[in-house]
């Protein structure tokens, strides 16, 4: 019998998910809030309620021989980091490759998730879904959930006293489209993640100041690296995938931070991080270096409080008439449509086994594809997670016992709490 399969979102996790799918003779039904394809590649210049943001000028931080999916290779004339309209052209030529559109339902809204009632036995869901107003319910054999995790800006407003009294405009990345509204003005971008280093890069040629708050630093990657080739094509490779597992920890630290420092010593520019290079992202930005050894973006500490038209930063400082703040704070992540006994984010942490598989289902028949932040591409990662989902619903491949996969998880937890203090959001 041939199982079906609701795949919820079809970004690009979610159009890996349904390719593979038909891969393994399974009918999935893609449900996409939106009226296209492409998730947060998608541009728009209102933010979408439910769905990714990004700002008009994103290119991505990937090069194109590492981020393609397996079975489909970008064009070479494609240029090497590509644009959001280049990267939606891929996913479009994608899709019509292996005919993906046709399992796709546009507009229409996942509002429930939820066991059949023979769930112990079929392992089974009811999904409930609404399009133009009208709600239907379907029995689908397993769910791949693809919704991503950059869709409910983390605004932490509390974390910031005096925000209440300042007069000048503040808003989250999430809603930054082009720089053209902010022309001579002096801007606070609060965040040195990739988007708030882009944003910061980006308004310095045009407002009159702009100042990015870091509260712990950050290690910064150019694009391009060693003989011009694309950074990630030169380190991730087998050859220091395998150094890493076999010498120590705090060696490769020292040896890729003196590598990064080279490019621009981190502490002379104020960006020297608190953290190892290997316990968190770094973030991937050419020209931040440049902007700020011309005085074009300032590098300033954690912020201690606003005032009306000022902000205090926890070194003494004071800059004075901020026209605008830009919380580059991050994203949360939940799953309103699933109950909390299936899928439990708590402080924007979920345990699933292999970043896939929730835990304590005794039917292993929903997954979770693409909620990571890997150290490359989402693409390929979806693809192989997907493919791994989609050969355990077929029965291909068991799981391990439920005491197992938590011990597991567990296991990795630690692991990361001894590299890394566990926050999610990087400012």
């Amino acid at each position: 019998m041939v199982k079906t399969v609701a795949v919820v979102g079809a970004g690009a996790s979610g159009l890996a998910a349904i390719k593979c799918c038909i891969d393994e003779g399974l009918e999935p039904v893609c449900f996409e809030r939106s009226e296209d394809i492409g998730g947060l590649w998608r541009f728009t210049n209102i933010p979408e309620d439910g769905r990714a943001s990004i700002y008009k000028s994103v290119i991505i931080n990937t090069s194109k021989e590492m981020m393609c999916f397996s079975d489909f290779p970008i064009p070479e004339d494609f240029p090497n980091y590509m644009h959001n309209a280049k990267i939606m052209e891929y996913f479009y030529m994608y899709a019509e490759k292996f005919s993906l559109m046709k399992f796709i339902q546009f507009k229409t809204n996942v509002c429930s998730i939820r066991k059949n009632l023979d769930f112990p036995s079929n392992g089974q869901w009811i999904v409930t879904t609404e399009k133009e107003g009208k709600q239907n319910t379907n029995i689908f054999d397993a769910i791949l959930i693809c919704s991503g995790h950059h869709t409910i800006p983390h605004l932490p407003l509390t974390c910031f006293p005096g925000i209440e009294m300042f007069k000048g405009q503040y808003i989250h990345s999430r809603d930054y489209k082009t720089p053209d509204d902010f022309r001579d003005k002096r801007i606070l971008v609060v965040g040195i993640g990739n988007s708030g280093v882009d944003i910061a890069v980006e308004l310095s040629w045009m407002a009159k100041q702009v100042f990015l708050s870091t509260r712990r630093g950050a290690w910064i990657l150019n694009r391009v690296s060693n003989n011009g080739y694309p950074v990630d094509i030169i380190y991730f490779c087998r050859y220091l995938y395998f150094a890493d597992k076999v010498l120590p920890s705090c060696f490769i630290n020292y040896i890729t931070e003196r590598i990064v420092n080279e490019r621009f010593d981190h502490g002379n520019f104020g960006l020297l991080p608190k953290h190892r290079f290997y316990s968190q992202h770094p973030t991937v930005n050419d020209e931040l270096p440049n902007r700020i050894i011309s005085g074009r973006v300032k590098i300033k500490s954690n912020v201690k409080k606003f005032r009306k038209s000022d902000v205090v930063f926890e070194d003494g400082t004071v800059e004075k008439d901020i026209d605008v703040v830009i919380f580059a704070t991050g994203y949360s992540f939940t799953f309103p449509f699933c109950d909390e006994s299936v899928l439990s984010v708590t402080d924007n942490n979920i345990s699933l086994y292999k970043n896939i598989f929730p835990l304590c289902l005794n039917k292993n028949t929903m997954a979770v594809i693409g909620l990571i932040q890997p150290l490359g591409a989402i693409m390929p990662v979806s693809e192989q997670q997907a493919r791994l989902a989609t050969r355990v619903f077929k029965g291909l491949v068991k799981l391990p016992s439920a005491q197992t996969m938590i011990a597991d998880v567990e296991l990795k937890k630690q692991k990361i709490a001894n590299r890394y203090d566990g926050e999610f959001i990087s400012r």
